[in-house]
């Protein structure tokens, strides 16, 4: 009898350790799925001219559609593990977008996070590249934000950066600082391929200041379908200031591309919350080429956000372009034909529904 009982409260200390395990470990599956109708007034064709107008279904119209699986374990002490698996999609036919074109080419890392502030190892994001988003008025639209700036002038380096290695520090008095290293390297040339950006952020209450740093070079064993080892210099300063359901962001940047253009983005506009289910948001954007005055480009938006639920949401956008010289700034981030735009103004728009799950 005696030994019955230590069997049952040893089966029962090891149920409640077994459970209190399971509880502290956690693996989450989400994705959010985004598709419209886009229209442009103006088309780019394969040697910059204009192709004429387009009327199309599109994907990521606001935002990238994408599915991924996100882990983490508690290991105690303030300290747990963390894993991060991202693909994009494209709901227009089912393939890859909004990726480098690997599957899971939007992020792939491992890493620690704890009192000492958090390391990641793989496929991440740049701190250049998150710092922009934090300063853009648009929140990486997939339709005429800063992000569209982005890929035009360096595709996707700095925002699928492979084989790299970061560090986020805790924050401290209203500081956080990121760095990353994201290591190329060939038989011979350690440098080739080789990516590294830091950023600096000051956030207190309704005020937020950042600036970042990006500089990588081309070449390196880092394959992708979509390069993402283009050789640029990044330099980035931006503010996000709150007022209630008024937020303003502006933000300077500098492209400095090999043998290409040498842009600097002056950027700004509002996010407005006219009620909790609508939101409203309007930027304006100058670009001009440093090394040649005439190449220069102003790109301008507005966008309304209707919510239905927590996780749907209908939208709607229009934009314009006015391209001059050699500049060719485009409308929407995931429609190739748009992403490169023609000399003189180009109107466009979009709507579409989006769901987060």
């Amino acid at each position: 009898m005696k030994i019955g009982k230590l069997k049952l409260a040893l089966s029962a200390v090891v149920a409640a350790m077994t459970s209190t395990a399971y509880a502290q470990s956690s693996v989450t599956l989400y994705g959010i799925t985004d598709a419209g109708i886009v229209f442009s007034s103006k088309t780019a064709n394969a040697s910059g001219g204009n192709a004429g107008k387009t009327l199309a279904v599109t994907d990521g119209g606001d935002g990238a559609s994408l599915f991924g699986m996100q882990g983490v374990e508690e290991l105690g002490s303030g300290l747990k593990a963390e894993f991060k698996l991202e693909s994009g999609i494209n709901m227009a036919n089912g393939g890859f977008n909004s990726s480098n074109g690997n599957f899971f080419g939007r992020q792939a890392w491992v890493g620690l996070d704890g009192n000492l502030g958090a390391i990641r190892a793989g496929v991440q994001r740049s701190p250049f590249f998150v710092a922009l988003f934090e300063s853009d008025p648009r929140q990486y639209s997939g339709f005429a934000s800063a992000l569209l700036i982005y890929a035009d002038n360096v595709a996707v380096t700095g925002a699928f950066n492979s084989n790299a290695v970061s560090y986020t520090s805790p924050k401290l008095a209203g500081f956080q600082g990121q760095a990353m290293l994201a290591l190329g390297g060939s038989a011979g040339d350690f440098s080739a391929g080789r990516q590294w950006s830091a950023s600096l952020k000051y956030e207190n209450g309704f005020l937020v200041m950042n600036a970042a740093i990006y500089d990588g070079n081309s070449g390196g064993t880092v394959q992708t379908p979509v390069r993402s080892t283009l050789a640029f210099e990044g330099r980035t300063i931006g503010a996000v200031y709150t007022f209630g359901s008024l937020v303003f962001r502006a933000s300077f940047v500098n492209y400095k591309v090999a043998r290409s253009f040498n842009s600097n983005v002056y950027g700004g506009g509002l996010q407005y919350s006219l009620t909790p289910s609508l939101e409203l948001s309007g930027c304006a954007w100058y670009t001009t080429d440093r090394n040649d005055t005439t190449n220069h480009s102003v790109l301008a938006a507005v966008g309304v956000n209707y919510h239905l639920s927590k996780r749907t949401s209908l939208y709607g956008q229009i934009g314009m372009v006015n391209n001059h010289g050699a500049m060719n700034t485009g409308l929407s981030v995931t429609d190739s034909s748009l992403l490169r735009g023609v000399a003189g103004t180009t109107v466009g728009g979009n709507i579409g529904i989006r769901h987060a799950f």
